[in-house]
Formats: C-alpha cells, structure tokens, sequence
C-alpha cells in the first residue's frame, strides 16, 4: 500500500496590509496597580493576498498612541515583503534581521507579531483548515479563567464581582492585587475566597507592583489564602528578582505576558526564575514565536498558559504539549463577527478556517478611532 502523500501548503502572495485603530468599551472596568482601564485600544489587522485570501489578527495595543505606532511599523514590514510567497518563517527571521538596528522589542515586536498570525491565519484559510489543525493539533475545549474585571476595589464589590464572572460556568477568575498594604490585599482576597466555591481557582496578578521585599512579604501570606499562583509580583524584567522569589516562596510564580520572543522566555526558565509561563502571541512573535516558545517549555516540563488574545490563543494552546490555562477577556466580543464560544468554563476554538476570526463591519465602523 503506497502511502499518500501530503498536501503542499498553499501558494499565496503578499500584496498589502490594512490596518484599523478601534477604542472598544469593556464590560468591566479593569483598576489596576497601574492605572484604571475601561476601554481597550485595538489595532484589526487584514493581511491581503494577491490570490483574494484575507489573513486577519488584532492586537490589544494598552494605549491609543501604541495603536498608531504599531500600524506604522506593520505598513513598513509589509511593504518589504509585498510580492513574496507567504511563508511565515521564513518572512519572520528576515523580518527580525532587517529591524534589528531599530530593535525587535516592545512596538516592533508586536508588529511583526500580529503580521506573523495574520500570515498564519490566510495560509490556514487557503488549506481549508482550523488553524490548530494546521499546526499538527487540533480544536479543543481548554480550561479557561474569566480574567474580564476583577480590579482594585473594595472586598465586598470584589466578592460580588467575582460571582459575576463564574457566568458561563467559569471555574477560574483572576484577581488584580496591589494595594497600598498587605492587609488590604488580604482583606479583598479573603472576601473572594469567601464567596465562590472551593473548587473555583483564584489567580492574583500584582501587575509589577511590587519590589522584591514587598513581594517576599505578599508572597508568604498570600500562600495560606487559597490561590492558585502568583502573577508578575515585581517589574518584569527583574529576572533575578524572580529567580529569588520562585526560591523562597511556596506559592506559585508566573511569568511572562511581556517576553520579547522566545529568547526572553528562555533565559527566564534557565534562571528557574518561575514556576510557570504565560506569552502572550502578540509579544512572542506571533503563532511562529508561540511554537518556538511551546518548544523550550515542552523541553522543561513547564506549564503554559495564554495571555490575553483568546481566539488565536485557543488554536495555539491546542498545539502546545505543556498547555495550561487559557486567560479569557472579552474585549474583542464588540467587534467580532463570531466572538470566541465558552461553555462549562472551557474555551472551544473555531473550527472554521484560520483562526475563525471577522469583523463586524458595522461595530468596527462604529468604535473606530477617530
């Protein structure tokens, strides 16, 4: 029996790039250490193809201004490669080489990044295939926490809050902690731990609160409060903060939401300086960054959850071997077509081609930035 061979990946052609800055409203107002968040600044991205196939991704770009920043360099790197076959990899080490004098971080990073899953996301559509299915896997449901809101607050709005996000059979909320004092933290966290079930995991994310003293001193009490990790206590490109707090305390550290590409993942783990890792795809380099990075946790037996980005996150979680968590939010829900399904608390990934993600014309028209 002669063994059939496989498919070639479909032959597309870059031709241009569209770009759209909208400003969604979030259902719940996100108060962190930082700042107070109730709008979140997206950048919708259509990677266009001579042959008539739309890639799309978006970015959450934290501020307007990043929208705009990041838009400039995207039209940059397309118009390098307008007129080439679209092979991701490929496209994406040249990419790296011709900004490095620029420097492939923060804005040209998440750049290249939502190009990356844009491309990902047209060669999947071409081959009549869900995304995770391209990448050797599959679509799955996967455990999913409801990280929509959950901001500074009082314990009791927090506690009330948190019941609200068990909707859609939520078993995981995260909980953004940082308050002036250890006493408030633990006031608001019992007060949460309080209300919902046992068997409901609370994860806590300082959102770089911290110094390293005061991240000792949390860590310690938080341990007996019933959470399930820690998140980004301190800055984070402290590595070797985190290095002595993953020594020294019991509970759980994760990292990882900001690591440029893979490299910074790696040197992470080799510094043992988490317990478990969280890119997001709009940071590590898109879907290619994401399997590179999958690789080094796979290789260290680390756990691996998503940050932000559900829809892509769900098809790329699918291919990852140590797959964890998927962190929800909502915010795209305003402007999708097909907003991401959960179901008993888990997230299923679309099941069409590509990431399965459209627009809503008529919402995108509606919340575009003016």
């Amino acid at each position: 029996m002669t063994a059939t061979a496989p498919a070639p990946p479909p032959h597309l052609t870059v031709r241009a790039v569209k770009t759209v800055a909208v400003t969604v409203p979030m259902r719940f107002a996100l108060g962190t250490s930082a700042a107070i968040v109730r709008e979140a600044p997206l950048l919708l991205i259509d990677l266009l193809t001579e042959e008539g196939i739309t890639g799309r991704s978006y970015l959450f770009c934290y501020r307007p201004s990043g929208s705009a920043a990041i838009a400039a360099v995207l039209h940059e790197a397309v118009g390098l490669i307008a007129g080439e076959r679209l092979a991701p990899v490929e496209i994406a080490t040249r990419l790296e080489r011709r900004f490095a004098l620029l420097g492939v971080t923060g804005i040209v990073r998440m750049a290249l990044s939502g190009l990356d899953m844009a491309l990902w996301d047209a060669l999947a559509i071409a081959a009549g295939l869900p995304l995770a299915t391209m990448l050797g896997a599959a679509p799955r449901s996967l455990p999913a926490y409801n990280s929509c809101g959950l901001g500074l607050m009082t314990p009791q709005a927090a506690a009330d809050e948190a019941e609200q996000l068990l909707e859609s059979g939520f078993r995981a909320v995260k909980l953004r902690l940082g308050y002036a004092t250890l006493a408030e933290d633990l006031a608001v966290t019992r007060a949460v731990r309080r209300r919902l079930a046992d068997d409901i995991a609370i994860m806590v994310d300082y959102n770089q609160a911290l110094t390293v003293a005061e991240a000792l001193a949390r860590g310690h009490a938080m341990a007996s409060e019933g959470v399930y990790w820690i998140e980004e206590p301190i800055r984070h490109d402290n590595v070797a903060g985190y290095t002595r707090l993953a020594r020294a305390l019991t509970l759980p550290i994760q990292i990882g939401e900001n690591f440029d590409g893979a490299k910074a993942m790696t040197a992470a783990l080799d510094a043992a300086a988490c317990d478990f890792v969280m890119p997001d795809a709009g940071r590590i380099g898109g879907v290619t960054g994401w399997l590179q990075a999958a690789g080094v946790a796979a290789s260290r037996d680390v756990e691996m959850s998503s940050h932000l980005l559900p829809e892509a996150s769900a098809h790329l979680l699918a291919a990852t071997p140590t797959a964890h968590w998927l962190e929800y939010v909502d915010w795209a829900n305003a402007i999708l077509a097909e907003p991401l399904a959960i179901a008993d608390g888990r997230a299923a990934a679309s099941s069409k081609p590509g990431t399965g993600i459209a627009w809503n014309e008529d919402a995108v028209a509606r919340y575009r930035t003016k």
